[in-house]
Order: C-alpha cells, then structure tokens, then sequence
C-alpha cells in the first residue's frame, strides 16, 4: 500500500532510524532575539564624530571658529552622502606608526659636499670685486636672501661683504647681522667656498662708494654674469638692493649644494639665541618623551590677507577689513572659494583636530609658535579642550629670560625656528618662508616628521564631519594628508622651492658591495658628489632665460617673479596616490604667499 505524500514539507523520514525533531521557537521569543541583536549592534557600532569623547568641546565653539557656511551666509554648506571607511586606507600612514618620524628615514641622509670640479676660493676669487646685499623681510625671508647671496658672489667670483640685514621693513627690528648670527662662524666655515669679510675694505688705498642696482626675481648664473659682472669690473664694488627671491631656483650641482652647506651649517644664531632655543627644547622635553611644535599663524595680518570669515559675524569683517585695507592691491575676496581652494589657514580647532585624526593622543605636549592670536584664549579654546598642554616661549620661560630678545622681532622669530626645529613633529599651517625653510632643513637632516595640512581637501570634510563616524572621519584625514607627511620622495626632485626641498642634498644610502662594483671610486667619498651614496637627481638646469638679455638693472623696479613648472602630479595637485607614486604638493603652495606685492611679502615671510 502506498502512503499518501503529506503537505507542508513535513514528510516522515523513511529511515528506521529515529533522528530527534527541531523545536520551532514561538513568535515572541524571535521577537526578543531580534530585539536583543539590534540593541548590542547600537553599542558596538563607531559613535558619531560630534559625539567622540575627544570632541566634547567642538558643541561649544568658539565664536572665531569656522561655520558649517565658511563664506557666512549659508552657500557654502555642502552635504554629501556619508561614507564610512573602517580602516585606514592600505599603504597610508597610521596612527600606531610613524607619529614621530619616517620608517623610511633611515635610507636618506643630508650630503652637500662640493665634488672635485668646485675649486677653492683661494683660486678663483678677483681681489677688486666685492659683492654687498641689503636683504628684506623678516628673519626668515632674509635667510634665504643670504643664502643666495653666497652663492651670488661664488658665481660672480668675488668676494662677499657680511650681509645688511633688513631694518626698515614692517619688523621694525634693528638687529644687525652679527647680533642674530654667528658672523665669525659664518665666515670660517665658508672660507674655502666664497671669501667673507665683515666690512668693505679699502681698494686701492682708498674706500669706494658702492655701485647701487637691483637684479630680476630669480636671475640665473647667465643673468648675474650679463648684468651684475659689468658693473663689478667697472666700479669694483656693487650693492645689491632688496635681496630676495634674487637668484633662480634650480641651479647646478655644486652651487645648490653650496646653498645647503650655507642654510644647514654656516648660518647658525648667537649662542645666546642658541643656548635659550635649546633651554626652552629642553623644559618640553621634561614634560614629555616627545612634543610638537605647531606654527599656528592665526594673527590678525593672516587672516585679513587670506580673506577668509571664521565665523565671527560683523565684528570679524569689521576687524579684518581695516587690515586688509592697508594693502591698495588687495581685491574684494570671495571667503567661501578662497576657502574651497585651501587658501585659508585652518582654525586653532580644525588643526587640533587634524592631529587627533592621526593619532596623537590628548597627553602630547604642543609648543605653539605664533604671534598675538586673532581672538586671543577664546579662539585657542577647542585646540585646548583637545590638546590640554600647550605652551609657548611666554609659559615655558621666564620674563627675565626673554627680555634681551622680546624687543626684537627677528631674536623672538629665531626662537621659536629653534624651537620647531627641535621638535619630534613640526606642524605648519601656512607655506610661508619659516613653513618652507623648516620643512627643507627637516628633510636634509633626517626626514623628521613634518606635516602640512592639506586645506584644499580637508576644506570638504570638516564641512561635514558631524554626518559621519570618527573613525570614517579619521580615515578620511589619513587618505588625504598622504603626501603632506614629510616622507621621503614625497616631492619630485625640482619640484617647488629648493629651500623646501633640497633633493641634491640628500642622498639615499645604497648596499655598499653593490655601489663598490658599479663605482669603484666610491671610496672617495666627499669628492664624488654623492658621499657612497645616490644623489636624487634635478631636472637639466636651463643655461638661459629670457631675463637674462639687455638692461643696466640699476635700481629696477621688481620683475614680475616667474612661475617654475609646479604643475600637478598624477590625477590632481593633492590627490591621493598609489603606493608608489609621489605626491606632488605645489600646486597651491604660494596661496597664502603671493610674490606680486613687495609689501605683503614682508608682512607675511614668516
């Protein structure tokens, strides 16, 4: 007899062995199973960012700090979908590594050694040629400007007058070069490059006046030849007005690597400066294994060049106005794009919480470098709230300490550059000529940690950090700070200014056994060049330009400086990248320093 097939699925096994049956469970005990699930998910899952325990303080902003609308009036608020990223992205620098320095670092090290082809001074210096320089801006600006007046006279084949420091200009400051630099050092050390002396001497029995003029903005080796050389072999003695930006960029080997050898050994301060720089070093040091130095940049004359509205209402463009109204070649700014085009320093708050991002936990201790901040403590509120211990030279040391240096500006700037300069990592938030110096000399002695806000795309995503998680928010800050990091290679060797990154002064360490076969003169070490080691190679330096060509040059009004080959690498100018890509962040680096008003230049070179 066949047995009728039963509906529903429940047929009887046919097997004689009896196998148990499944209890099925009752409506409501799924119910709570289900309820049960949803609850432990809400408490596992990453809180929002408005909501990370770190943020606290970001619900009561400071009323200097930037509005969800960055142009004030609501057109700037963008809302994107949300996306989140449960990790950092593969290859980018994370929080657990590499917060005080570059895995890689040890591959690289600073070489500026002349090669045999760079003969003595004693060879090729003319005793009647003498090469004087009146430099301009703040201390920092000046520094590059004695910088290339080294390397001027080296090319001019004459010798070099201790440089005039800028006295006049919108510092105010009435120091000297000796009362800011060691002069005697300055001069030893370079003894076998250019021949230094303190003062003009006599020629020919008696002193000569000078012959006054003024080179173009960036004028090559050709250009000094066709324009200062005559005036040299004519008047014997030429001084050279507003040195600044005066000397081209790329240059060949052996003179960019004098202008290392100038910028990292032969400049170094008076040990008073120096001796309190490394006392102040040393109080941070005690509070903590490691610090930052961060280069805020939030005074009042910054903010009112940028153009941009944090926040502050009528009050801020009323302030701010004034300022910017000081400078007659300033236009009406559009704050909402120069926002969008990260031409805007970002607040107190924002870097604060770029650098919880990253992984930088609230116990760091931060030397802030900075004049008077717009806004004063209110505006340092939320950095504070994220990073309780912050100092600066006024809290680490004492009135007494700082009176031989506070009425100077340059002697308080050289302070702080020690400062930074010492610190484990050096923050910037600008690209002035401190930012770029810092960043340079960081790279050529070790690659230390050097990081610079990549404003153009954090612009975005500070717009809308409360709509997502912290941890997507963090992501995200990993993925677009890759290459504003300060590893190695993150610039291509040409690229951007040399004093930023100086790639013929740093040399990658190679296996010895290799480098012994390919070269067997590597043993000679200084006089090869490389020092056993690759140099990073510069594009082919052009031996003309059209500045070169015609004119006295005497006492010229400033040529317009010409834009280097800064264009973007790869899909965009900060784009994120491949692993093996580098990053090429140039494409905005004067946005907060443009070189087309000589005035401007000097409020904001440092």
């Amino acid at each position: 007899m066949v047995l009728p097939r039963r509906r529903g699925g429940h047929n009887h096994n046919p097997c004689p062995c009896p196998c148990p049956r499944r209890a099925a469970l009752p409506p409501a005990a799924l119910l709570l199973l289900f309820l049960l699930a949803a609850v432990a998910l809400l408490y596992v899952s990453p809180p929002p960012l408005s909501d990370h325990p770190a943020l606290a303080s970001s619900r009561h902003r400071s009323s200097h700090a930037l509005l969800n609308s960055s142009g004030g009036g609501g057109g700037g608020l963008l809302e994107p979908a949300r996306r989140e990223i449960s990790r950092v992205p593969r290859g980018g620098w994370t929080a657990a590594d590499d917060q005080w320095g570059s895995k890689l670092a040890s591959k690289f090290y600073g070489c500026s050694n002349s090669s045999s082809k760079f003969p003595d001074s004693s060879v090729i210096t003319h005793p009647d040629r003498y090469l004087m320089i009146v430099t301009s801006g703040g201390l920092n600006q000046q520094r590059t400007g004695i910088i290339d007046a080294v390397v001027a006279a080296r090319i001019l084949n004459a010798t070099l007058v201790v440089p005039k420091l800028d006295q006049t200009s919108f510092w105010k400051d009435a120091s000297d070069f000796a009362q800011i630099f060691d002069a005697d050092w300055f001069i030893s050390s370079l003894s076998k490059d250019v021949r230094i002396v303190k003062v003009l001497p006599e020629i020919g029995g008696k002193v000569r006046a000078p012959h006054r003029m003024r080179v173009p903005r960036k004028c090559t080796p050709r250009c000094y030849l066709n324009r200062v050389l005559p005036a040299l072999l004519k008047k014997h003695v030429v001084r050279l007005t507003k040195f600044d930006y005066r000397l081209a960029n790329r240059l060949d080997s052996d003179l960019q690597k004098l202008r290392c050898r100038v910028n990292y050994h032969a400049l170094r301060f008076t040990d008073p400066i120096q001796e309190m720089g490394e006392k102040i070093i040393q109080r941070m040091r005690e509070r903590s294994t490691h610090f930052i130095a961060l280069h805020l940049r939030f005074e009042p004359d910054m903010l009112a060049f940028s153009g941009c509205y944090y926040g502050g209402g009528e009050k801020e463009k009323r302030e701010l106005g004034v300022i910017r109204k000081r400078w007659k070649t300033l236009h009406a700014s559009n704050p909402e794009k120069e926002r969008r085009h990260g031409r805007c320093p970002l607040t107190p708050e924002e870097v604060g919480l770029m650098l919880k991002a990253l992984g930088y936990t609230n116990d760091v201790h931060i030397y802030v470098a900075s004049g008077d901040i717009y806004g004063g403590e209110r505006t340092l509120e939320p950095l504070k709230a994220l990073f309780p211990n912050l100092h600066t030279k006024e809290t680490i040391a004492s009135k007494d300490e700082l009176a031989p240096f506070s009425k100077y500006a340059s002697r308080m700037a050289a302070l702080d550059f020690i400062v930074c300069d010492g610190s484990d990592a050096f923050v910037t938030n600008n690209n002035g000529n401190m930012a770029k110096i810092l960043a340079g000399r960081r790279r050529y002695l070790g690659h230390k940690r050097t990081i610079r806000p990549n404003a153009k795309r954090l612009y975005s995503l500070f717009l809308t950090r409360g709509n997502m998680s912290w941890d997507a928010f963090s992501s995200k800050v990993h993925m677009f700070q890759k290459g504003f990091m300060g590893e190695p290679k993150e610039l291509r060797p040409g690229r951007g200014e040399f004093h930023e990154n100086p790639s013929t002064c740093i040399c990658e360490k190679t296996d010895p056994k290799t480098l012994a076969k390919s070269n067997p003169r590597s043993q000679q070490g200084l006089s090869n060049g490389t020092e056993g080691g690759k140099a990073t190679s510069e594009p082919t330096v052009p031996d003309n330009t059209g500045e070169e060509l015609g004119g006295s040059g005497e006492e010229e009004d400033d040529a317009p400086m010409e834009k280097e080959d800064d264009a973007p690498v790869g899909k965009g100018d900060d784009a994120p990248v491949e692993k093996e890509e580098i990053v090429d962040t140039e494409a905005e680096d004067d946005a907060l320093v443009r070189p087309d008003d000589p005035e401007l230049e000097e409020v904001l070179s440092d």
